[in-house]
């Protein structure tokens, strides 16, 4: 793992520590959906890239599910206006029946936009509710990325609402 470009590898993997300064701070949370059904698909949508898939991302991974080591290549945009990702996975949970918490962090590697890295995660709470949680911290690397300030948070804000209606959906589907 040693082709990351950030020093803080797994600071955002703590859903309740603070981030580490210098960066741009990204924390979302949304109930997606109700129940041991709703979490464990949800759940498995954030492990297997559907989640990324269905808010629009073109993924290419090194395995079919997110797991310490998988190297990572998202692309978002269209065309020729599409920016590559290169992100390596840090940290993930395993995808077993029983869990009430499922997801994966992914950091950024060298010739990414940006230096920083990204958490997803579902929760089934003690009521029942099923949450997603995005936690991320970030900077631009590039200077055409600096240039566009503060679309890039803005960006990844609105990304993480795109998977939260992914996985609204994964869950509304599971449990019928």
């Amino acid at each position: 793992m040693n082709d990351l470009n950030y020093p803080e590898i797994g600071a955002s993997t703590d859903l309740t520590a603070p981030l580490p300064a210098g960066y741009d701070h990204l924390r979302h949370r949304v109930l997606v959906g109700r129940g041991r059904a709703a979490l464990d698909a949800a759940g498995a949508a954030v492990l297997d890239w559907r989640m990324h898939r269905a808010a629009g991302v073109r993924i290419t991974a090194g395995a079919d599910r997110a797991a310490p080591g998988v190297p990572v290549h998202c692309a978002v945009g269209l065309g020729p206006l599409r920016a590559g990702a290169p992100c390596r996975v840090v940290w993930s949970t395993a995808a077993e029946d029983g869990q009430d918490r499922h997801g994966f962090t992914y950091g950024t590697r060298r010739g990414h936009l940006a230096v920083g890295e990204e958490t997803f995660v579902v929760e089934l709470a003690a009521d029942g509710g099923v949450w997603f949680t995005v936690n991320a911290f970030s900077r631009p690397q590039r200077w055409y990325a600096r240039l566009a300030g503060p679309l890039l948070p803005l960006a990844q804000h609105l990304f993480a609402r795109r998977c939260a209606r992914a996985l609204t959906r994964v869950a509304a589907h599971a449990s019928r």
